[in-house]
């Protein structure tokens, strides 16, 4: 497999499609107002950067970046197609915001995601990588549903 990470609209049919995707699991399995992912347009806004991973064209996860401030990132819409899952694809967009987070100045990279054992692959991907509970930032505020975590760059 040769990934390869780019940024791109994520309004284009073939993103928003997977988004959708994403949007309705995570509604099927979080209350409403536990569910922190992002549409389309809200992933447009100045202060995110959004990136697919594709594999000769074909499209198999995407993410985002948002700015919090100058030193501060947060990591938002992580996701992979279910067939394209265990074979590096979170781990490659993982390692390519890190390297985009680093070249920004953010001393520090968070993000939110759900308890459930549903979310566990990612706690367990995200924990490989360093990250460790923290917190509510940003305008988060205490959730039973969300687990939030932090690493420090």
């Amino acid at each position: 497999m040769a990934l390869e990470v780019l940024v791109e609209d994520p309004s284009t049919s073939e993103i928003t499609e997977l988004l959708e995707i994403h949007l309705a699991f995570m509604r099927s399995i979080s209350p409403p107002e536990s569910v922190h992912a992002l549409d389309v347009e809200a992933l447009r806004a100045p202060e995110i950067t959004f990136w697919t991973v594709r594999d000769e064209g074909h499209l198999l996860g995407c993410g985002a970046l948002k700015e919090l401030n100058e030193g501060h990132g947060e990591i938002k819409s992580m996701h992979s197609r279910e067939a394209a899952r265990g074979k590096g694809v979170a781990q490659k967009l993982l390692d390519h915001l890190f390297e985009e987070a680093r070249s920004r100045g953010y001393r520090r990279l968070s993000l939110e995601t759900g308890n459930t054992a549903h979310f566990f692959p990612a706690h367990r991907l995200y924990q490989r990588n360093g990250f460790g509970p923290s917190p509510p930032f940003a305008n988060y505020r205490e959730d039973p549903h969300s687990i939030f975590m932090t690493r420090e760059l």
